[in-house]
């Protein structure tokens, strides 16, 4: 049987990133004694959510210290009118 000392111990080994739907799961069950599907659905949604801004951090959050610029963009040739 799993005993609150043991899911505490586990709960410790949870990356930092995940406290928050870990916090939501554990809410969900203080509040309610099943799930619902739309708190199913809520959970997986945040968690596409958290995934989302976890990417964008790696891959766009390394560009922070290098400044992107728009260069010329040239001159445009000039044609004649549409009628």
């Amino acid at each position: 049987m799993i005993t609150r000392h043991v899911i505490k111990k586990e709960i410790d080994k949870v990356q930092e990133e995940y406290l928050d739907m870990l916090y939501k799961i554990v809410k969900v069950f203080e509040n309610s004694t099943k799930f619902t599907n739309f708190e199913i659905e809520k959970l997986k949604k945040d968690e596409e959510v958290m995934e989302w801004h976890r990417f964008v951090d790696q891959y766009a959050g390394c560009l922070a210290d290098d400044r992107i610029e728009r260069g010329d963009q040239g001159k445009f040739e000039i044609r004649e009118k549409l009628e």
